[in-house]
């Protein structure tokens, strides 16, 4: 066995153990499948043990690829570590940035770091839930994104940095001739009796779905039941046209067809959100965005609660802490 492990082999070693898929993983790094099959061949042969059992169907960890695997994920945080300690980084790679939807205020954060770092490629995704991101965080399959980090779970928190970018104002979305839709704002006490969808049900968005019991708690509010995920303008039309179930959402959410968007009031219930990022992550478009979030913020008060703004005590720790 060698007595020297290049950290090349460990990165390869755990982007397959974590999709046990070779063209995923492969794609994942940005190099050729043939090239990360030879890096695992060199590391099996240079711990003299066999780490992946492949078949035409399936790729599996042996006994020694699972014994391996917290050691290399602790060997690349710590590399991870040192090189943020003294600015380094692979920084000419294309950064994954998770904006959840579009028209959402994130997504105006993206802009201007854009614009502050024009030679940094950001690539944009639209998925919601900073629950599922979290995972694609840790993985490496994802660089940065945003959503309520008190919900995420401890363990998960202490392997991710975060930087609070807004309260945002949350607001109810009502199908066409709902009984409160001829409201401008939608008082909290008002939806006593209703069942309004946040998310139950999906698992990537169970954060958000968590704000939403505190939320309703005591107030009469039911969560709706789980529904099937509508993706696109048409689905929720149909969905909303369909059921006629009240949607959870932020004031900043899309116009959508068949339906109307009412902030909330009495009390305003606030979503926390935040940058969030890989620990140790060292990239200039990671610089880019924190350094957008905080203008916006400062010049457009998203950090400046309102007076009777309701949030959960966890949340408003955790906006009030700084990296």
């Amino acid at each position: 066995m060698s007595a020297h492990l290049e950290p090349r082999l460990l990165r390869a070693f755990l982007a397959v153990a974590e999709d046990l898929h070779f063209t995923r993983a492969a794609a994942r790094l940005y190099v050729a499948q043939q090239a990360l099959s030879r890096d695992i061949r060199r590391l099996e042969r240079e711990l003299g043990a066999e780490l992946f059992v492949r078949t035409t169907r399936q790729v599996a960890l042996t006994p020694d690829g699972q014994r391996l695997l917290p050691y290399a994920r602790r060997a690349l945080e710590a590399q991870d570590e040192l090189l943020a300690a003294f600015g380094r980084a692979d920084a000419a790679r294309p950064l994954l940035v998770d904006v959840n939807s579009p028209g959402l205020a994130c997504g105006r954060v993206l802009a201007l770091a854009r614009e502050l770092a024009p030679d940094c490629e950001l690539m944009t995704r639209f998925e919601s839930g900073l629950t599922g991101a979290a995972g694609e965080l840790l993985a490496g399959r994802l660089d940065a994104s945003f959503g309520r980090f008190a919900g995420l779970d401890p363990a998960v928190r202490a392997r991710l940095e975060q930087q609070p970018v807004r309260y945002e104002p949350m607001a109810v979305v009502l199908p066409e001739g709902h009984r409160l839709a001829a409201l401008d704002a939608v008082p909290l006490d008002a939806l006593a009796g209703e069942r309004v969808y946040a998310g139950a049900g999906n698992p990537r968005t169970l954060e958000w779905t968590g704000l939403a019991r505190q939320l309703f708690e005591g107030r009469g509010i039911e969560v709706a039941a789980p529904a099937p995920l509508a993706v696109g303008t048409e689905e929720f039309r149909r969905i909303m046209a369909k059921t006629r179930t009240p949607v959870l959402a932020v004031i900043d959410f899309p116009a959508m067809p068949g339906s109307t968007l009412h902030p909330l009031v009495d009390p305003i219930p606030l979503s926390p959100v935040s940058l969030v990022w890989r620990k140790g992550l060292v990239h200039r478009g990671v610089d880019a965005l924190r350094e957008a979030a905080a203008r916006l913020a400062a010049d457009e008060g998203w950090l400046e609660r309102p007076a009777g703004g309701w949030i959960p005590a966890m949340d408003a720790l955790v906006m009030k802490s700084q990296i």
